[in-house]
């Protein structure tokens, strides 16, 4: 199993019951850039990878 499919078996196991959650790769979410803009709720947000590969969202 590549540890993609690995991560997403193991966070359904650890839910004990709980409902799913939807698991979205942030490399589905950048589509290969460093940030991207996200509208929610009539306010904007940046998303954006910082070169030690952790993600931060801000205003």
């Amino acid at each position: 199993m590549d540890p993609k499919n690995q991560q997403q078996a193991e966070l359904s196991q650890a839910g004990g019951g709980l409902p799913q959650q939807r698991l979205v790769a942030s490399d589905e979410i950048l589509g290969g850039e460093k940030e991207v803009l996200i509208s929610h709720h009539g306010e904007v947000y940046r998303l954006r990878e910082t070169r030690n590969g952790k993600l931060i969202l801000g205003k």
